[in-house]
């Protein structure tokens, strides 16, 4: 792992300062609650100054923050040298307060885990490191408890030593939890940005037919006036063959121009019924024929047990979900893929087989999740991070479908079984 990719620096990485000021607030708030319960209410004795002071600067820096800070977003090393602070504030008032043996001492790892969150993992690893520094010191190094500053506090080492661990061990899961949580997160988050601009990308290819409908419709007045007013200067000018010359040109590139226009407005007319309804066999044969045209495998659609013919509203979703799977098969293939599509009252479904390697066992149980990646060397060459068939999943699932993903198929390769009820497709 290089530096780039520990700390991310490729990626735009900030930490919402109203968030961070938000949290030291409440931290210095608490820290000011405790010290003076602990002194003024239970009459304990401890630093109670300088814990005060230690505060006091703490405020000073959340007031700096607040309001000399003008960005409302932290980049990763700004917000690091703020988590970094209060982490040494809490240090220094826990070695005035009793050192590992006080129940707040828990709170240091709160630093890096809020870094696991929202920063890189390079700013949490070095918080994380910098915790557990302090803590071996706060383990050997303290001031008494308060309370006890006149009597003796022994305490086993093993039971000092086993507070520590408890404590490594929750920053550690903690933060490793930050990390995972964080990281799928934003994974998750890209890939759904994706499935937004491929489905805005299909309604928009979707409505062109429309809008040049709408155009043909428009031009098709200032067309003929054109048309018209040529007609009668030629009339006009007589003989003079140069301009009438030029004028029969413009008439004829004017018709051609209707003509046009007239095949557009028609087409959009045809393509509005054929997609408004739409037979999954014609559908998946539409598509198996834009795949031919650019490869030479066979790919082949069975239809002997589609018993329930229905027609479908056919959605940019069912479109590009199907064209995605059938894509990869085609993809994977060695030369043959074969389309299974099977239907009875009750459901509707679909088998995309191929020859190809199969799905990897490293992945299988994970198809389907955004930005994964095979171990295999068979298909490291050709894979990708998985974002087309979690695009495709999600769609095809939006629709109502239901997916299974298998190692093998009736051909020895990938089998991809897509499902919908007849209710569910109808309805979706």
């Amino acid at each position: 792992m290089d530096f780039a990719t520990l700390f991310r620096t490729k990626e735009n990485l900030n930490l919402d300062k109203s968030t961070l000021t938000i949290l030291r607030y409440i931290a210095i708030v608490g820290q000011l609650l405790a010290v003076n319960i602990v002194f003024f209410y239970l009459d304990l004795e401890f630093p109670l100054k300088a814990c005060l002071f230690v505060i006091f600067l703490g405020l000073l820096t959340n007031i700096f923050l607040q309001f000399k800070i003008k960005a409302n977003q932290l980049k990763d090393t700004y917000a690091s040298l703020f988590l970094l602070y209060d982490l040494f504030q809490l240090a220094v008032l826990l070695y005035l307060t009793g050192g590992i043996f006080n129940p707040f001492s828990i709170l240091l790892i709160i630093p890096a885990i809020v870094s696991s969150t929202f920063l890189s993992m390079g700013t949490t690893i070095i918080l994380g490191f910098i915790t557990s520094i302090i803590l071996f010191i706060l383990t050997h190094f303290y001031l008494p408890l308060p309370g006890l500053l006149t009597q003796g506090f022994n305490v086993p080492s093993f039971y000092k030593f086993g507070i520590l661990i408890s404590i490594l061990i929750g920053l550690i899961f903690l933060s490793y939890f930050g990390i995972r949580f964080s990281g799928e997160t934003k994974k998750r988050s890209e890939a759904l940005n994706k499935l937004q601009e491929v489905i805005a990308k299909e309604y928009e290819l979707e409505s062109l037919g429309g809008q040049a409908a709408a155009a043909a419709h428009s031009l098709g007045t200032p067309l003929a006036t054109i048309a018209v007013v040529a007609k009668e200067l030629k009339k006009e000018i007589g003989d003079n063959k140069e301009i009438s010359k030029d004028l029969d040109l413009l008439i004829s590139q004017t018709k051609r121009c209707s003509d046009i226009l007239k095949k557009i407005s028609k087409k959009q007319i045809e393509e509005d019924k054929f997609l408004s309804n739409i037979k999954f066999e014609d559908l998946l044969e539409e598509i198996i024929d834009s795949f031919q045209e650019t490869s030479s495998k066979n790919i082949e659609l069975v239809v002997d047990d589609d018993k329930n013919k229905i027609s479908i509203d056919r959605t940019p979703e069912i479109t590009y979900g199907l064209r995605n799977f059938i894509g990869n098969a085609v993809k994977f293939s060695k030369t043959h893929v074969k389309i299974n599509l099977k239907s009875d009252a009750q459901n509707i479904e679909i088998k995309i087989n191929d020859d190809g390697p199969g799905i990897p066992e490293d992945i299988i149980s994970k198809i389907g999740e955004p930005y994964i990646k095979s171990k295999s060397t068979e298909q490291n060459s050709n894979s990708g991070l998985g974002l087309g068939t979690f695009l495709g999943k999600t769609l095809l699932e939006r629709q109502g479908a239901s997916l299974l993903f298998r190692r093998n198929s009736d051909l020895g390769g990938a089998l991809v079984i897509i499902c919908w009820s007849i209710k569910k497709i109808i309805n979706s």
